[in-house]
């Protein structure tokens, strides 16, 4: 940093003594990169988005539903015929379609982190270039700008007004000021200035790049949706071994049959009492949708991102980025108390030239006044979104000295100077508008702005994002409040968010008049949908209290003003074209600069949730059924009435391949909380009542035949009722019917069918209807159990509201 101007003893400024000359590091040589990259001194941390195939496989198949079912396989290969180990081939296949399609969903993640990968800016031979994170090696220097993450651990070399903020290692909110010399930690993130440190850590050395990386990597995480799931498997497994103990005591001790028939029935009760394949068609919906929305340029860094956003009931926006592209246009320049407007454009000209990374607004002052002047830079200020200006202080070359300030209006300037009057009526406009004043105090001095005087308003126009109306518009349908929370003057924000005719633009809030107090926070937040003059701490604080009130709460942002706010919410949004430190915290970025693809995230989410809802339905059915029945043939001390084969059958037609096209249908149903009551108030009366329909329908059976062939005619008899009633439990899952899902239902009861009529099919299962009193009457039990369904499902509804 160049020295400022000095003040003589007799009060006379004076222009400063020219600064030592400050020797710019030229970082590594190529040759010192070659030695430390030959002795292993090389940042390896493997930045992942997605697991390692080898670890998906491992997922698939080892899992305590597959070894449980691998051994009954193995049984029933040695005692029975191959139709009686069907299901296991169905496992084989149900797994390898799982690891199918989560290697397609990693080859997507992969190939959308590399393109959205932040890239740090290293100098090797003194030229500046960008790198992988995994090319940096010991003793690199690395260059830092505003927003840029910091991805090793070093000890800064050079600072210019170098400001870190370290929250996301310490939870200390407040930016520390780097000094040539300090520590450096990876994770943390610059908030002002510039400067560049030299790596001491890298790799697996640096601890918190390693718990940057676990932080960041693409994981299965909590979420509601396998939670639950899991929890449900834990009740089954409970549930499961003691009935299928008492089964195979009954089967193998009681009834005095042929040992390898008895295998094969107790084998036949165990089985279905599996959901095995809920939490492949799980995984598969997950994995689709990471597909589908990789298309879309979405990268979800974390799979139950997609359910979290079919959560969400409030978003909320920053305006820049988001609702408004990044750009920005200079379309007046007002001077005010007389200033000369030649004079002024330089100095813009100048602030301009005195930052190497400007911001957005900055940027357009650039484009518009491009005067280069041959003044000199001796402090700079860099922007921050607490202070919301920046400044810098200038030796103009013919003995004057002069500090300016380059910032927000209502900040600069008391509350009751009469240019905030000019200044409401272009906000009202939607412009947005920017103070140059000049200071005589120092820049570090606390009350810099206090006596600055007011020289021109520099007024920029923002350009609206096309597609943002339209967004809008979706939540609005969707019943999904969106908040605008921005750091601008409130009433340019509300005028940009009524040119985007969203609801509640016309009472704009400023930030500053915002309660501390959460509940009370949280009652204006509700009340309310657009926010200006935010600070960044205020958009962590408002977080807070949405989540205070049971929202589900998502924050979109580019910035690093957004960083902690995006943290803090239940599914944080970053554009591709964001800093690297909202990219690193936020579970989706939008790779395409897009808001209009939140919509396909949401509905994306919707649809996993709601067809895993249904389909959870439909599984579980089976399991509380297929427990029952075990139960009440203990109890009973029959036979067990089904082999393998058969309930292979009704699993592959009332389940199994219903369930696949009905997991990946569209769904626009909001996602609702609480999965599991949800789906268990369906699934035990449905289980329970299927199970009575079929075990009735058989011990009819056994006193209607006698004989020879009479068990096999008793099996027919209670798998035509066990398929009718699923049947039915499937039509009502698959309701509001369209044309396809009524074909369907059609077409499983078609292919039931064929199997009754088909000669080698009926050899194939063992199934063959005797006569026509017992068919009959399964039919009829039914048909009584099906209006059962309806009846009891719908006094469900009433009862236990979802």
């Amino acid at each position: 940093m160049t020295q400022r101007a000095k003040i003589d003893t007799d009060g006379r400024e004076t222009e400063a003594a020219d600064p030592p000359v400050i020797h710019r590091a030229a970082g590594l040589t190529s040759a010192e990169v070659a030695e430390r990259v030959a002795r292993g001194e090389v940042n390896d941390v493997p930045v992942r988005s997605s697991r390692s195939a080898t670890d998906i496989v491992r997922a698939n198949v080892l899992t305590r539903f597959n070894a449980i079912i691998g051994v009954l396989w193995v049984i029933m290969l040695v005692v029975a015929p191959i139709q009686d180990s069907l299901f296991g081939f169905v496992i084989v296949a149900n797994t390898g379609i799982g690891i199918i399609q989560e290697l397609r969903a990693k080859k997507t993640l992969d190939g959308l982190a590399v393109i959205g990968e932040s890239k740090p800016t290293v100098r090797r031979d003194g030229v500046t270039a960008e790198l992988s994170t995994s090319e940096i090696v010991l003793g690199d220097l690395i260059e830092l700008g505003p927003g840029d993450k910091v991805v090793v651990d070093g000890v800064v070399a050079e600072a210019d007004s170098l400001e870190i903020d370290e929250s996301l290692l310490t939870g200390e909110a407040d930016p520390v000021v780097k000094k040539p010399g300090d520590p450096m930690m990876s994770g943390s993130f610059v908030v002002a200035g510039g400067g560049a440190f030299t790596a001491t850590k890298v790799g697996r050395e640096a601890y918190a790049a390693q718990l940057a990386e676990e932080a960041s990597r693409f994981t299965l995480v909590h979420s509601e949706l396998r939670s639950g799931i899991s929890t449900i498997l834990k009740y089954v497994t409970w549930m499961m071994v003691p009935t299928a103990i008492g089964l195979i005591i009954s089967q193998l001790v009681v009834k005095d049959n042929d040992l390898k028939n008895s295998i094969a029935r107790t084998v036949g009760g165990i089985v279905p009492m599996i959901p095995e394949g809920l939490v492949l068609l799980t995984s598969v919906a997950f994995a689709i949708g990471v597909v589908r929305l990789g298309r879309k340029q979405c990268l979800v860094q974390e799979l139950p991102a997609i359910e979290g956003l079919a959560r969400v009931d409030v978003v909320c926006l920053d305006k820049t980025g988001t609702l408004t592209e990044g750009g920005m246009d200079v379309t007046e320049l007002r001077m005010l108390d007389g200033a000369d407007e030649t004079y002024v454009r330089k100095v813009l000209g100048a602030l301009g030239e005195s930052d190497p990374r400007p911001n957005a607004s900055l940027q357009a002052i650039i484009d518009a006044y491009p005067e280069t002047v041959e003044w000199r830079c001796t402090e700079a200020l860099p922007f921050s979104s607490a202070r919301k200006y920046s400044g810098a202080a200038f030796s103009e070359g013919d003995g004057e000295n002069s500090t300016w300030l380059l910032g927000a209006p209502d900040v600069l300037l008391p509350a009751d100077d009469p240019v905030l009057t000019e200044i409401d009526h272009l906000n009202e406009q939607g412009l947005r508008v920017l103070l140059l004043t000049r200071t005589t105090r120092e820049l570090d001095d606390p009350e810099v702005a206090a006596d600055a005087r007011p020289a021109a308003l520099v007024v920029l126009e923002q350009r609206l994002r096309p597609d943002a109306a339209d967004t809008l518009a979706y939540f609005a349908d969707q019943n999904v409040a969106t908040k605008v929370v921005s750091g601008d003057n409130a009433v340019s924000v509300g005028a940009v968010a009524a040119k985007l005719d969203m609801a509640g633009a016309e009472n704009t809030v400023d930030a500053r008049t915002l309660p501390t107090d959460r509940e009370e926070m949280a009652k204006v937040l509700d009340e309310n949908a657009v926010f200006g003059r935010v600070s960044p701490q205020q958009k962590r604080d408002m977080v807070a209290a949405l989540q205070s009130h049971g929202h589900t709460v998502a924050m979109t942002g580019d910035g690093v003003n957004d960083v902690l706010a995006l943290k803090d919410a239940d599914i944080g949004v970053s554009m591709g074209s964001g800093s690297e430190a909202t990219k690193a915290v936020a579970q989706i970025v939008l790779l395409n600069n897009s808001f209009a693809s939140l919509p396909s995230v949401v509905a994306e989410g919707r649809r996993v949730i709601g067809n895993i809802t249904r389909v959870a339905t439909l599984f579980l059915t089976k399991t509380v059924y297929s427990v029952l029945l075990a139960v009440l043939v203990v109890c009973s001390q029959v036979e067990y009435p089904f082999l393998p084969r058969h309930l292979t059958l009704l699993s592959t037609l009332t389940i199994g391949i219903p369930a696949f096209f009905l997991a990946l249908a569209p769904n626009k149903e909001r996602a609702r909380p609480n999965f599991v009551r949800r789906v268990m108030r369906y699934a035990i009366p449905g289980g329970v009542i299927a199970a009575a329909a079929t075990f009735t329908t058989y011990l009819l059976a056994r006193h209607h035949y006698s004989g020879a062939g009479a068990l096999e005619a008793e099996t027919s008899a209670a798998t035509l009722a066990l398929f009718l009633v699923s049947l039915w439990v499937l039509a009502i899952i698959a309701r509001p019917y369209t044309w396809w899902r009524l074909a369907l239902v059609a077409t499983m009861g078609g292919a039931f069918l064929l199997v009754l009529i088909v000669p080698w099919l009926q050899d194939f299962f063992a199934l063959r209807l005797v006569g026509t009193t017992m068919p009959w009457a399964a039919v009829v039990i039914a048909a009584a159990g099906g209006l059962l369904l309806e009846v009891t499902w719908r006094w469900v509804d009433r009862r236990f509201p979802a």
